[in-house]
């Protein structure tokens, strides 16, 4: 499946739009996360256990959004995009989506 953040591909003729395909995840912190991140935070620099968990989180969103869009038929997904947003304390929502597209 071909994914683009663009509204269109090259070399390709976008023949029906076939809806919104998107695919989200809701991931909390862990207490270990929250130390590791709690000292790093003293010392500065990355905090690369929560810049993991949201790398983490973004692939499996996309997945779902591609599962969604395979189970419209499409060929492709136009104009995709994520957003996040925070549920509660410690927990966040990434969304994935975009336009499920057959192509010519």
């Amino acid at each position: 499946m071909i994914l683009t953040n663009t509204p269109d591909i090259p070399n390709k003729e976008i023949e029906e739009i076939l809806g919104i395909a998107r695919g989200s995840t809701v991931r909390a912190r862990t207490i270990g996360r929250d130390i590791c991140a709690g000292l790093k935070n003293i010392v500065g620099g990355e905090i690369s256990e929560y810049t993991k968990l949201q790398a983490e989180s973004r692939e499996q969103a996309m997945q779902r959004m591609q599962q969604d869009a395979e189970q419209m038929g499409a060929d492709a997904i136009v104009n995709v995009r994520f957003s996040t947003s925070m549920i509660m304390q410690g927990a966040s929502e990434i969304l994935a989506y975009g336009t499920a597209v057959k192509l010519k």
